[in-house]
């Protein structure tokens, strides 16, 4: 998986008037002893999910190339603290770095800050402590989480003609990132653009398999004017999907009724080759995950070494791809929002 990564760490929009450069060029592995390592912690929203183990994947490969140790502890459950005791646990270890995708954006301040007073560099990945961001150091995030909300909606809105009623399926009501989509959602649908689109309902189906499938059954039977769903979850997105081929209503379906129902959001190739294959889904949106992982890896062991320093305006130079902007509250994003459907979807294996 990771021989990909290269091939989706692109060129962002570069803003500013310089670039930020390690001053000591790419570091090459240290010599031997894994005492002279720096230890690169990862914890994800929740153990098991595919999305988080190609961001994992990215920090494996930072891992080989930049000579740091790698490690991901994640909890069992989505919930807002279940990452708490996880943080705690890292802290008194003395890992080096500790990147996250947060649960809530403001249940771990405490202990995040605790982790920076140790000299722990703290980096928020794939979501952002939003409010919060002065108790982390830096956050990578995907894409530019404010052409998310609306490159869902348009998406969508293609699939559907711009009319008819539609509904939501996310993971937490706390996910920070989930809640700036959908956010954004809303936004855009003032465009008159989408004025015959109708959102009539947001279920939460926090990132488990199970419950997201009963929300997705429960909008199914509460909306029977239903012609589109948007999931940006890929826990979520996977579950819509099984539950809309079992039902048989979506487009082409044997129980497709006024055309039938659409279903997108956002996740992995892998996880919907088959679903874009017989129809169920006719395309989706995602980014690499992989370059997050990759990308956080960089920044971590280059800020605890202090050979970068991160200012808004400027670029980061990582080495093997482009320069990438640092925007306000150190910021970053690291790749593009890519659309897979049956054109181009067995071209990308992640």
């Amino acid at each position: 998986m990771t021989k990909l990564i290269p091939l989706f760490i692109v060129a962002l929009t570069i803003v500013g008037c310089g670039t930020t450069k390690p001053s000591a060029g790419t570091p090459a592995p240290p010599a031997s002893g894994a005492s002279t390592k720096l230890r690169v912690v990862y914890i994800p929203k929740s153990t098991g999910n595919p999305y988080f183990n190609q961001v994992e994947a990215g920090f494996e490969k930072a891992a080989t190339e930049f000579g740091f140790e790698f490690d991901t502890q994640g909890p069992a459950a989505a919930d807002p603290t279940s990452q708490l005791p996880i943080i705690k646990e890292q802290v008194q270890r003395g890992v080096d770095v500790i990147a996250i995708t947060p649960n809530s954006p403001d249940a771990l301040n405490e202990a995040l800050d605790e982790a920076r007073a140790k000299g722990i560099i703290v980096i928020a990945v794939d979501a952002d402590l939003t409010g919060n961001e002065s108790h982390r150091d830096v956050a990578v995030l995907p894409t530019d989480f404010a052409l998310i909300g609306p490159s869902q909606v348009e998406l969508l809105g293609k699939m559907i003609n711009y009319e008819g009623d539609f509904a939501i399926l996310s993971a937490t009501t706390d996910a920070p990132n989930q809640n700036a989509w959908i956010e954004g959602m809303k936004t855009a649908l003032k465009d008159p653009k989408y004025a015959k689109m109708k959102l009539v309902s947001i279920a939460y189906g926090d990132d488990e398999s199970q419950k997201s499938s009963t929300e997705m059954e429960g909008l199914l039977t509460k909306f029977p004017n239903l012609r589109g769903v948007i999931s940006p979850t890929s826990v979520g997105l996977a579950a819509a999907t099984q539950v809309l081929e079992n039902s048989g209503e979506y487009v082409g379906g044997a129980q497709a009724k006024n055309g039938g129902i659409v279903l997108t959001g956002l996740s992995t190739p892998d996880q919907l080759r088959k679903a874009v294959e017989k129809g169920v889904v006719q395309s989706f949106q995602l980014w690499s995950p992989a370059d997050m992982g990759y990308l956080a890896g960089y920044l971590g062991t280059q800020l605890k070494d202090k050979k970068l320093e991160l200012k808004s305006g400027e670029n980061v130079e990582v080495p093997g791809g482009k320069p990438i902007a640092i925007g306000a509250n150190n910021v970053l994003f690291a790749g593009p929002l890519m659309t897979f459907d049956k054109t181009n979807i067995d071209q990308y294996h992640f």
